[in-house]
C-alpha cells in the first residue's frame, strides 16, 4: 500500500496549487514545513530573549548556550575575524536544526531530506564566502586559494584544476552530505515501523529497536545541523585567510 511505502514520506505535493505564466508555484508541504521551521526559529529565539535576566531562566540559558556554542566554534574554526558573521552562521544552523527536528513529527515532511532544499542552503553558503574572499583579498590574491604554497612550477597548472575542481565541489558535497543522512535514517525508520505493523504483537523487537533508533534520529539531526555548519565555518576560515 502506498502509505507503506518508505519513500513515500519524501513526496512533494501541492497544498495550495498555483501557476503563474505557466511557472508552477504552488505552495507545498515542503514549504509549509520550512515555514514553520523559520516561525520555530524566530518563536525560540524571541522567547529566549523576551525578558533578559541577569539570572537567567531556562529558555534563556538554552538560547545562550546556543549562541556560546556557536560562536566557540566560529572562534576555534576560522577566528576572532569570523564572528562578524555570526548572525548569518547561527541562522543557518538553527534553521537547519528546527527542519531536521520537525522531520521527526510523525506524519510531518523532513525538508532537509530534499537535495534542491539544502543545495539552496549550500550554494548561499559557497557564494557568501566566495564574495568575501575576493572583498578581502582581493581577485588576484584569492586565485592564490588554488595554488598551495610549494609546489613545483611544473605541477602548478596541474594543481590549480584539481584544487578548483575541489572548491567548485563545496556546495555538492554540503548538500549530499545533509540530504543522503536524513533521507537514509527516516526511510529506515519507515522501514522497521513497518515490520512493527505487519508482525502484529510478535514486532515488540523491531518496536524497541525503533524507539532506540528513534533517539539516535534525533542525535543525528543535531549532529548534521552541527556538522553543516562548521564546514561553513571551515570555508570561510579559507576566505578569510586564503587557506
Amino acid at each position: 500500500m502506498a502509505h507503506h511505502n518508505p519513500l513515500a514520506q519524501f513526496e512533494v505535493y501541492p497544498i495550495v496549487p498555483l501557476e503563474i505564466g505557466g511557472i508552477n508555484i504552488s505552495f507545498t508541504n515542503a514549504s509549509l514545513w520550512m515555514v514553520l521551521a523559520t516561525l520555530g526559529t524566530l518563536a525560540m529565539l524571541g522567547i529566549a530573549a523576551r525578558r533578559p535576566a541577569l539570572i537567567p531562566g531556562r529558555l534563556q540559558s538554552a538560547g545562550e548556550a546556543l549562541i556560546d556554542w556557536i560562536a566557540g566554534t566560529m572562534r576555534d574554526t576560522a577566528g576572532e575575524e569570523a564572528l562578524k558573521y555570526f548572525p548569518a552562521v547561527f541562522t543557518l544552523f538553527i534553521f537547519i536544526l528546527f527542519a531536521n527536528f520537525f522531520g521527526m513529527i510523525p506524519y510531518s515532511f523532513t525538508t532537509t531530506s530534499h537535495i534542491i532544499v539544502t543545495f539552496a542552503l549550500a550554494i548561499c553558503v559557497f557564494l557568501g564566502v566566495t564574495v568575501i574572499a575576493i572583498v578581502k583579498n582581493g581577485p588576484i590574491k584569492f586565485l592564490k586559494l588554488f595554488l598551495p604554497p610549494g609546489v613545483p612550477l611544473a605541477m602548478a597548472p596541474m594543481m590549480f584544476i584539481i584544487e578548483l575542481i575541489s572548491y567548485l565541489a563545496r556546495p555538492i558535497s554540503l548538500s549530499l552530505r545533509l540530504a543522503i543522512n536524513m533521507m537514509v535514517g527516516h526511510t529506515l525508520m519507515k522501514v522497521i515501523a513497518g515490520f512493527v505493523f505487519v508482525l502484529g504483537l510478535a514486532g515488540i523487537v523491531p518496536l524497541a529497536f525503533l524507539v532506540l533508533l528513534t533517539g539516535f534520529e534525533f542525535g543525528i539531526a543535531l549532529l548534521q545541523a552541527y556538522v553543516f555548519t562548521i564546514l561553513t565555518c571551515v570555508y570561510l576560515n579559507d576566505a578569510l585567510h586564503l587557506h
